[in-house]
């Protein structure tokens, strides 16, 4: 598979605190990887660096090329981040914060791909009207993944989905990341606290430790290596 994202010694600080420290990793194009570890593991910051929204140091290549600039430059890239608490526009309707995600778009298909993403999320079409606001957390977080694919993403950044949601909600919504990943060739890269499931709807996986890779391996290795579980996922 080609590689469609690069990071070689990335580092990232917010004021005097280093969040991460010489983070190197790849996703190929297709491929469904996530990255897990502790709180305070670093994370939520690699997706932040990559989608420009914390200072950064060392190398970030999309297709090969050098990803500079913040995040309105990762989203010309064809970068989606729906990040940590969901993000919805609440006082906005459900069909406003789907065409939202199309602003940078310069193509006309935008009413077409709000009926595309309605086949993944019916209930999105029956309820255009409704303002996002009165929607349940489970609802706001799957009418932030849609509309971060309303921008047509290379890669999309998922950080930690499952943050505040049923399980039965939480499986929805990987199941969906799955088919998207299945049906589309979506490319994504997922920060999940919740191991099980994030090693369940990848293909490989990432450690991080205290700002660094510790681990890195195929998602049945982990899953399936139990000195690894007890000492790095937590189960």
């Amino acid at each position: 598979m080609t590689t469609l994202l690069e990071l070689d010694r990335v580092a990232a600080r917010y004021g005097p605190v280093q969040a991460l420290s010489d983070v190197s990793l790849v996703v190929r194009e297709g491929e469904v990887v996530a990255v897990l570890g502790a709180n305070g593991a670093g994370k939520t910051t690699t997706l932040r660096a990559i989608s420009g929204t914390v200072s950064r140091t060392g190398g970030i290549e999309l297709e090969g090329k050098q990803l500079k600039g913040g995040p309105e430059a990762a989203a010309r890239a064809g970068i989606a981040h729906v990040p940590e608490g969901r993000g919805t526009f609440v006082d906005l309707t459900v069909t406003e914060n789907l065409r939202l995600g199309a602003y940078a778009r310069r193509d006309r298909s935008v009413k077409a791909d709000v009926k595309r993403v309605g086949e993944y999320f019916p209930w999105m079409v029956e309820r255009g009207s409704q303002r996002a606001g009165t929607l349940s957390g489970g609802e706001q977080q799957m009418l932030a993944l849609g509309r971060a694919l309303m921008s047509r993403p290379r890669l999309m950044l998922l950080a930690e989905p499952s943050l505040g949601l049923a399980p039965l909600i939480v499986r929805e919504f990987f199941r969906i990341v799955r088919r998207l990943n299945e049906d589309e060739g979506l490319t994504v890269l997922v920060v999940e606290q919740d191991a099980r499931i994030a090693l369940a709807a990848s293909s490989r996986a990432y450690v991080l430790e205290v700002g660094r890779v510790a681990l890195t391996g195929t998602s049945a290795e982990l899953r399936d290596d139990e000195s690894i579980r007890r000492s790095y996922l937590g189960y």
